[in-house]
């Protein structure tokens, strides 16, 4: 957490102890506090939220829910704090310098430009990359990140679909220049969707089984990429790597993977993988605003339960 966010609580009557406990240990000192504050890889389950007989709240620095049993802390009393809107930016910033990436290859360029020879093969090769303007973006999910994400291509004069079950309309709402735009994109199938988009995001929770695998992949146009800033488990890695190999696709970017930090060392040497290490929500800006959320609603619950 940002000093700001911990010298803000300290503020307002709360000891904070910011020494890093490993999740093995967590269990055996979790009843010393009253509230814990966490990001993506701390896992607040059943058997800790037991332990924890004196938790009044769990706050999740981020957007995703997964890493904590949120029904089962709201059965036993506990608050479950997240910051869903203070990272969205810096989240769909970072899909688009992956989709800016694939577009013109850097990725694979910046791991293989040591010489002359390199210079002049990969000047040909990727003299035949393309311009993001006028390509068809599919958006997988049309949550905060998205609707940034969306915002960013309209400017590129990218096209955009969504696949959103949950959703009956994808409307964006925002300000260019002044002026307030409103504009609905089409909803569609993922099987109608994919056969015709060039570039495909994922801004979905994890629902128990990946979005993107086998049959997705062979759905898709040969020259398409993946983009996925949402959680490792939506995309079947294994199909994902034989469709790359196979050029059943033509790339990916990754920022989240299966098994972090332990990932599959052949993704993370793949030539047509733009990856970063789930940094999605990392800037500075969002680290700050995330404090920021997070110490006002605490203050609030407290204020709430009379302390």
């Amino acid at each position: 957490m940002e000093a700001s966010g911990v010298e803000a609580l300290k503020d307002i009557g709360f000891e904070v102890n910011t020494k890093k406990i490993e999740q093995v240990e967590l269990i055996h000192h979790i009843n010393e506090y009253d509230g814990i504050i966490i990001r993506s890889a701390t896992k607040v389950k059943r058997d800790l939220i037991d332990a924890g007989q004196r938790l009044k709240f769990i706050a999740r620095g981020g957007v995703g829910l997964d890493n904590v049993d949120v029904a089962y802390a709201k059965e036993k009393g506990i608050e479950v704090i997240n910051t869903p809107g203070s990272s969205s930016l810096s989240v769909a910033e970072l899909a688009f310098a992956h989709i800016l990436s694939l577009s013109r290859g850097l990725q694979e360029q910046q791991s293989r430009l040591n010489s002359a020879e390199d210079f002049s093969a990969l000047k040909k090769k990727y003299s035949q990359s393309s311009e993001v303007g006028g390509k068809k973006l599919l958006l997988i999910g049309f949550g905060r990140i998205a609707k940034e994400l969306a915002k960013m291509c309209l400017g590129f004069n990218m096209k955009i679909q969504v696949n959103d079950p949950y959703l009956d309309r994808a409307e964006l709402e925002f300000e260019m220049c002044g002026q307030s735009i409103t504009t609905n994109f089409e909803m569609v199938d993922l099987r109608v969707g994919l056969p015709h988009s060039d570039f495909v995001s994922i801004h979905t929770p994890f629902m128990g089984k990946a979005i993107l695998g086998e049959e997705e992949f062979g759905l898709m146009k040969k020259s398409a990429f993946v983009i996925n800033t949402s959680r490792g488990e939506n995309i079947d890695e294994t199909a994902l790597l034989v469709a790359l190999n196979l050029d059943k696709i033509a790339g990916a970017g990754l920022d989240v993977f299966q098994n972090e930090p332990n990932v599959n060392p052949v993704l993370l040497s793949h030539p047509k993988i733009s990856k970063s290490p789930h940094i999605g929500a990392s800037t500075l800006e969002a680290q700050e605003r995330i404090a920021g959320e997070l110490v006002g609603k605490i203050e609030r619950l407290y204020k709430d339960l009379g302390n």
